[in-house]
């Protein structure tokens, strides 16, 4: 708790700084010049939230967790996302920039050691290990091993989290409230296997990123007064994915407390496909976009709906095991793929 409350107030304090810094070099999104069809905002405002989370994250945990190889290697690869989102709050980098980015932070990640060495099995008892085939190399004048499998398979799911995530944080307020209340459960997950020294970190680290969020979520609820651009969206769904992956929570938890980004995204994706499209470049038809110009909910009541969502959905993977989990995310598929289909009715 005591980490949750230092880094609410710390972001809290650094985000108005960020505002300042970014008016006075006039880095603002303004809707009158980026006229994409997904813009929602009608003032312009600054991005800057990668920054914001950035610093919250790094102060705290390199004054306070235990320095490691698994936390130099996360904290290196959020660099390298608050960056390459610092330059597209800026110049409105290439989508495949941005996906490239996203999979050297997530090599950066694996190249410390975390990586996902089994999942249990959805469909019986015991696991499924991930550990072979391996390829040892020798590197730096050490015998190192790359577990095929296992690094391709944590590599495929941050990088999955981090663009999902993103893509939810089309409205104020929106991604700020869901990704701290999914960091939240991380981290009292994390507790169940704190037995394990590595635990300390990865709870206080959920701790920490939560209340970066938090104290964010204060400046850029409705009216915003930031947005959290690709660095704050990409950084989010980065944290949540290795901090899953260290937990023990891996995938299913993960992909449950975040049922609706990861069933709105699967949905975008074949739409845009099934249209000819690339599924990288954005357009207006993701769920919060149906929710605000078909069904006519205002921006609070849809960040609201996310909290409420992924707060529900993170109590219940407390208590359910795999298949539960796997049974509840088809649930959440059914229930948006009805509001996606209403809403094309009612268009038509």
């Amino acid at each position: 708790m005591l980490f949750l409350l230092l880094s609410t107030g710390l972001a809290f304090l650094i985000t108005p700084l960020i505002i300042y810094f970014y008016r006075k070099h006039q880095w603002l999104d303004d809707p009158k010049k980026n006229s994409h069809v997904k813009v929602l905002h009608q003032t312009p405002v600054p991005r800057g939230g990668g920054l914001v989370i950035f610093l919250t994250v790094a102060i705290l945990a390199l004054a306070f967790l235990h320095i490691d190889k698994y936390l130099i290697g996360i904290l290196l690869g959020a660099l390298v996302l608050t960056v390459v989102g610092w330059l597209d709050d800026i110049y409105d980098l290439h989508p495949a920039i941005r996906l490239m980015a996203g999979l050297v932070a997530a090599l950066i990640v694996i190249g410390s050691g975390i990586g996902i060495a089994y999942v249990t099995n959805p469909f019986g008892e015991g696991v499924i290990h991930l550990n072979q085939p391996q390829i040892p190399i020798y590197l730096f004048g050490k015998l190192r091993t790359i577990w095929i499998l296992s690094d391709l398979f944590a590599a495929i799911f941050i990088i999955w989290n981090m663009n999902i995530v993103n893509w939810s944080k089309g409205v104020d307020g929106q991604l700020p409230g869901f990704v701290a209340i999914a960091a939240i459960f991380i981290g009292i997950l994390s507790y169940r296997f704190i037995d394990d020294p590595t635990q300390f970190n990865t709870a206080n680290l959920a701790f920490i990123v939560a209340g970066a969020y938090l104290g964010f979520l204060f400046w850029n609820f409705y009216p915003q007064k930031i947005m959290p651009g690709y660095g704050a969206g990409s950084l989010a769904g980065y944290f949540l994915a290795v901090l899953s992956i260290l937990s023990g929570a891996k995938v299913a938890t993960s992909l449950m407390v975040l049922g609706i980004p990861t069933a709105d995204a699967i949905f975008t994706i074949g739409r845009r496909l099934a249209a000819g499209k690339s599924p990288i470049w954005g357009d207006r038809g993701h769920l919060h976009h149906k929710l605000m110009d078909v069904f006519g909910w205002g921006r609070r009541r849809i960040a609201v709906f996310y909290w409420l969502t992924a707060a529900m959905l993170g109590f219940l993977s407390l208590y359910l095991n795999t298949t539960g989990k796997i049974v509840t995310m088809g649930v959440v598929m059914l229930a948006v793929a009805g509001v996606l289909v209403w809403a094309k009715i009612k268009q038509s």
